[in-house]
């Protein structure tokens, strides 16, 4: 799977929320204002159509998107990435980073505690 831009991954994140929705759609849902032209959004939106992102749906010359990959599916692939390349796939790592640069509440810690002892029993 290729790894998405910060563009594509903020319009991936739109389509998500939204399930299907027309260029149009996606920029009234973008904080930036002035909001960014349509030809740049529906640019980045073929990108992601052409990286097996999106499917599409044609109504004459307009078409509808929605995502072909869930958001746990790119969660997934994304994370596991990010876990190999900066915590050298060691849990004990990624929790020391979590703690260190984290703010962590105490009910965050009781939590972590919590799902670490159900999954060594």
């Amino acid at each position: 799977m290729e790894e998405l831009t910060k563009a594509e991954e903020r319009i991936m994140q739109i389509i998500w929320k939204l399930q299907k929705a027309f260029v149009k759609d996606i920029i009234e849902e973008m904080d930036e204002d002035p909001k960014p032209p349509y030809n740049t959004i529906s640019s980045i939106v073929r990108l992601l159509e052409k990286k097996g992102y999106l499917g599409y749906k044609a109504y004459g010359k307009t078409y509808e998107y929605f995502p072909a990959i869930s958001k746990e599916e790119y969660a997934k692939t994304t994370f596991s990435k990010l876990f190999a390349g900066y915590f050298d796939n060691s849990p004990v790592s990624l929790l020391s980073f979590m703690v260190k640069e984290q703010s962590l509440s105490e009910s965050d810690i009781v939590e972590l505690k919590s799902l670490i002892d159900k999954n060594t029993k």
